[in-house]
């Protein structure tokens, strides 16, 4: 009983979800605080997406 999201809501999540993945990739951080954030956005992408908005990268 997961959150599952379909349609255009789910390819908008995609979208962004890999926008920050990019923008993670693309940071000044260490290569393993990347590696650690994109696993954190892939294996759990809401609570994810939220803590690398409040807390990743700059």
């Amino acid at each position: 009983m997961g959150l599952e999201v379909s349609g255009v809501l789910g390819v908008v999540w995609l979208f962004i979800v890999i926008w920050a993945i990019i923008r993670t990739a693309q940071s000044p951080a260490g290569p393993v605080v990347k590696a650690l954030w994109i696993v954190i956005l892939l294996v759990v992408p809401l609570f994810g997406l939220i803590a690398w908005v409040l807390l990743g990268p700059k």
